[in-house]
């Protein structure tokens, strides 16, 4: 049983990052393709790629290589703590944790291989841009939100 939900979780992980992998390598690609970064444009969504040297949504970028690097290993030890916590948990609990893992490896293997990650999906209404955001940051997102989602439904259940 516990080799059977071992790689259950184990291949929910994977699949998250081989998503975020497929799809940030066929936009590079057709980056490539179209020299140059605007792939698609529409009236609410773009696909433009951009190197992202800072965390989630191009926060804390750096130009500076040593603080760089030491934004990569706190994302790094944060991953390891992740790790430990999902393996910790059970339910809904658990699966959150592993799309926020899930989404924090696609992001660290692009810091290491490429030295930024590459975003693109730039959704936005006129001339108003959200933050451009790729699969991972997707997942990071939802798996947080459903973090939060649980930890106010655990307090109310508790308080009854």
């Amino acid at each position: 049983m516990i080799k059977k939900n071992f790689f259950i979780n184990l291949s929910f992980i994977l699949l998250i990052f081989l998503f975020d992998r497929i799809s940030k390598i066929y936009v590079i690609y057709l980056d490539k393709q179209f020299l140059g970064s605007e792939i698609l444009s529409s009236k609410f969504l773009n696909i433009t790629l951009i190197w992202n040297k800072g965390i989630a949504f191009g926060l804390f970028s750096f130009n500076d290589q040593n603080l760089y690097n030491i934004l990569t290993i706190v994302i790094l030890v944060l991953i390891v703590v992740i790790f430990y916590m999902t393996k910790n948990s059970s339910g809904f609990k658990k699966y959150s944790l592993m799309m926020i893992l899930g989404g924090a490896l696609g992001n660290i293997y692009d810091r290491v291989l490429y030295k930024a990650v590459p975003d693109f999906i730039d959704l936005h209404i006129q001339d108003f841009h959200w933050f451009i955001f790729n699969i991972a940051d997707i997942f990071i997102t939802f798996g947080v939100i459903f973090m939060i989602l649980l930890e106010f439904t655990y307090k109310e259940s508790k308080n009854l």
